[in-house]
């Protein structure tokens, strides 16, 4: 009998959720993805040093001998998510997502314009627009700004999607892909309920992507959903059929380790037949249906608030090794 990993491809694309090489060489991911969190983590292993060490090099060179420690600091940190994101281009077939400074998840402008940057590396380097994803965070700012980006041809995934309303205002603005996060999702009812688990249909992480998926399908968005941020292979497992799942190398090589039959669980026919009914997206609409919904106000703020402070992490590693580099 095929492993659980195996049967998955055969229903959904497999995302490698790392940015540890090595894992994404081992799992064969037709995509990768990346965050401020998973990139701060890999430019600290040893294996890695390499490309932290180039990135810094290129940057002094651009920057000139007279430029300060800070200014080329700046300008690696802008470009270390690329070189990542290269380098797992030479592995994966077609896409890698490579993330805005989570700073600027409201304010529209400068998150196009960091988009935009982000994208200009990538073909400098030779690499197509159509292999990047540029993730930006669900706010009602993060969304008009890839709605603009979308319309100039570069491809965004929007990322700490915890309400049905985000995925909405992601769909009817063209985005081309989703990320909703249902660990996060359910860690954060385990906290507000006290329940120390859930049968891995009734996680309100699933329920959450299962209620996207079905709405996207039913109403036909061509919004790619993709079930991100996991705690256990049932959470997995439920979602079998969704349009992509990233997931991270532990629980990758839980599924390749599993053998046992893999249903498919969610279906475009499934979902044609639900009673969902249509929900008409406006500003106005997303403010306050995310104020009523405190898991996804309290997630979403969280997610940035994380992110950035890991940012923050990435740029004093950077200005340590500049200086050892220099020293």
């Amino acid at each position: 009998m095929a492993n659980l990993l195996d049967q998955l491809k055969g229903m959904t694309v497999v995302v490698a959720d790392t940015g540890d090489i090595a894992a994404i060489e081992q799992f064969t991911p037709r995509d990768a993805t990346t965050n401020p969190s998973l990139i701060t983590a890999a430019a600290q292993m040893p294996q890695y040093q390499g490309i932290v060490d180039d990135t810094l090099k290129g940057a002094r060179d651009t920057a000139g001998a007279n430029a300060s420690a800070s200014e080329v600091v700046t300008l690696a940190f802008d470009r270390l998510a690329v070189s990542f994101g290269l380098k797992i281009l030479d592995i994966v077939p077609q896409r890698v997502s490579t993330e805005v400074d989570a700073r600027l998840s409201y304010d529209t402008d400068a998150t196009i314009a960091k988009g935009r940057d982000l994208i200009a590396q990538y073909e400098a380097a030779g690499v197509s627009r159509e292999r990047i994803l540029i993730k930006i965070a669900a706010t009602w700012e993060g969304i008009q700004a890839a709605k603009v980006l979308e319309e100039e041809g570069i491809h965004t995934n929007l990322t700490l999607v915890f309400g049905l309303h985000q995925a909405i205002g992601c769909a009817e603005n063209g985005i081309q892909l989703i990320s909703p996060f249902v660990g996060r999702i359910l860690d954060w009812y385990k906290k507000d309920t006290g329940t120390e688990s859930y049968a891995a249909h009734e996680d309100p992480g699933v329920v959450s992507v299962t209620a996207i998926y079905n709405y996207f399908k039913k109403f036909g968005y061509k919004t790619e959903v993709m079930g991100a941020s996991f705690r256990n292979l049932g959470e997995i497992t439920e979602l079998a059929g969704v349009d992509l799942l990233t997931i991270s190398p532990g629980l990758l090589d839980q599924l390749q380790s599993t053998e046992g039959e893999l249903p498919r669980k969610l279906s475009a026919d499934q979902a044609m037949a639900s009673d969902m009914v249509k929900i008409n997206m406006d500003k106005a609409t997303f403010d306050a249906m995310h104020k009523e919904d405190r898991m996804a106000t309290e997630k979403l703020a969280e997610g940035i608030d994380g992110f950035s402070k890991a940012l923050v992490a990435l740029e004093e590693v950077l200005a340590n090794r500049l200086a050892e580099l220099e020293a």
